[in-house]
């Protein structure tokens, strides 16, 4: 299965690493059209264990897959690019009410 992620859901308080601080994500399965929301560890378990595809879709169209990663603390997390020095297309989604 594959899910559009729309939105994201994040926490006020202060993170070294920006994508730890994302609670939910919003998501679309465009292809049978459901909406849901799924906690932060809960997508990377999904996508890392190979049963699901989460992806971003830029102002210019372009579909661009999230990756599971894991930090240094051991909390685990997605984005959208092997290396954080680059822009993250999720981290710039419009956050969730």
């Amino acid at each position: 299965m594959s899910v559009r992620i729309l939105c994201i859901k994040t926490d006020a308080g202060l993170h070294q690493n920006p994508y730890v601080a994302i609670d939910s994500l919003e998501w679309v399965n465009e292809r049978i059209n459901v909406k849901g929301i799924t906690e932060r560890d809960k997508l990377y378990d999904w996508i890392k264990d190979g049963d699901g595809e989460a992806y971003i879709i830029d102002q210019y169209g372009k579909k661009t897959s999230l990756i599971p990663a894991v930090c240094p603390e051991g909390n685990k997390y997605v984005k959208t690019v092997n290396d954080e020095s680059e822009p993250d297309h999720l981290l710039a989604l419009p956050q969730s009410a």
